[in-house]
């Protein structure tokens, strides 16, 4: 019997996971526009001095070795669903019997006014580099005044990354900034806005409550019930009509579907790509979707949050409903299995909760640093975190304060 192929547009999380699943039974070809794989949960930490950029980057092809699948650096540009082929801006035309659209999310403005123009990101290890190197290169312009001019750095968006990020700058500013300089350090003021009246909403009241007091031991003022209406250059203005000085504004606040699932013309609901239940898109029983861009619902009717755990299940799922078509078996509805969920708020402090347990502090913490490290491809990878972190935290320095954005 011959094997079906099987064409993977993205190689994150849950794309190298349905392909590493599938070379055995499968001719696999992953497609994506990087020849690494980012990983997302430690960009942050890029972003803030903490870990070299090529710490959290894995050569795809490095990923695939050894399995068979074969790589293609490119885009896709449209699908052909009579003759079953996808069209790449490399000019290449790939046939499948099966295509995974796996291409992840970009950051979501939900419309408002200025995100694009004068907010920055946290989806790529190019805007961690930018917001790195815009804060080193602010921190030199106040090194050069002895007045009591003060910038302000503002993360929007109280989810796990934006915790996680305004706790990172904190202890950049109270560390390695203050050991450089410590009067310009002190005239640097971290905000963390969300529009809630908590963070971190996924979790208890409890671990919210917690995660605000461990933040703002720290340094990071928090604002809650601040809901962004516009962000302008140097300024952020809220509903409520308040205006707050930013000199710089790092936009957590959400994410949604790639963009290029408009381009490819399948059905959409929301912001991701509309599947049934089994993974496969609407009306396109040979196409299927998973992690961000999936539109696959919960238990509880809602959209499945954009995780790398959800990938990495859908990933496996999908395999194995392929192998089921291959077999003349029945498909299966997906069913995630939320294994809990966790955020770091800084040096010995983090929040985890697993099905009703709650951990907070350096349990918490060891518990978050270790996890993180088991997922990150590569052992160079793994070696180069561990010493970076181990660095960091016996020194309370941070080696990567480079500004290397070309400018």
């Amino acid at each position: 019997m011959n094997k079906p192929k099987v064409v993977i547009l993205g190689g994150g999380f849950g794309g190298l996971t349905a392909a590493r699943a599938l070379t055995k039974t499968a001719d696999v070809t992953v497609v994506d526009r990087h020849n690494f794989q980012t990983f997302l949960p430690l960009l942050y930490q890029v972003s803030t001095a903490g870990l070299a950029a090529d710490h959290v980057a894995y050569p795809i092809r490095g990923a695939l070795r050894k399995t068979g699948a074969k790589f293609r650096m490119a885009s896709p540009i449209s699908i052909d669903h009579k003759n079953k082929q996808v069209k790449l801006d490399s000019s290449e035309l790939l046939d499948f019997d099966h295509l995974i659209i796996a291409l992840g999310s970009t950051t979501a403005d939900f419309g408002i006014p200025g995100v694009t123009e004068y907010a920055l990101g946290m989806k790529s290890v190019h805007e961690a580099l930018t917001i790195r190197a815009e804060v080193m290169r602010r921190f030199e312009d106040l090194c050069r005044f002895e007045d009591n001019t003060r910038l302000t750095i503002s993360v929007v968006g109280g989810g796990p990354t934006g915790v996680e990020m305004a706790g990172a700058l904190a202890e950049l500013v109270r560390g390695p900034l203050k050991s450089d300089q410590a009067n310009a350090a002190a005239h640097i003021d971290v905000q963390l806005l969300e529009a809630g009246d908590r963070l971190l909403p996924p979790f208890s009241p409890s671990l919210s409550a917690r995660t605000k007091k461990d933040l703002e031991k720290i340094g990071v003022k928090v604002m809650l019930n601040s809901a962004v209406k516009a962000i302008e250059h140097r300024k952020i203005i809220l509903r409520d009509g308040t205006v707050l000085d930013s000199e710089i504004t790092v936009w957590a606040a959400g994410v949604q579907g790639s963009p290029a699932m408009q381009q490819l013309n399948l059905p959409v609901v929301g912001n991701r790509l509309s599947v049934a239940p089994t993974l496969q898109i609407k009306n396109y029983p040979n196409i299927w979707a998973l992690g961000d861009i999936a539109g696959a619902l919960g238990k509880d009717g809602r959209p499945l949050p954009m995780v790398a755990p959800v990938a990495i299940q859908q990933g496996k799922f999908i395999a194995k409903q392929i192998d089921r078509i291959s077999n003349s078996k029945p498909l299966k509805s997906f069913s995630y299995l939320d294994k809990g969920s966790m955020a770091t708020i800084g040096r010995n402090k983090a929040v985890v909760e697993v099905k009703g347990l709650k951990l907070t502090g350096t349990i918490a913490w060891l518990t978050w640093l270790w996890l993180h490290l088991f997922y990150l491809l590569g052992g160079r990878n793994k070696i180069g975190t561990m010493a970076d972190w181990t660095w960091n935290y016996l020194t309370f320095d941070r080696g990567n304060r480079h500004i290397m954005d070309g400018q």
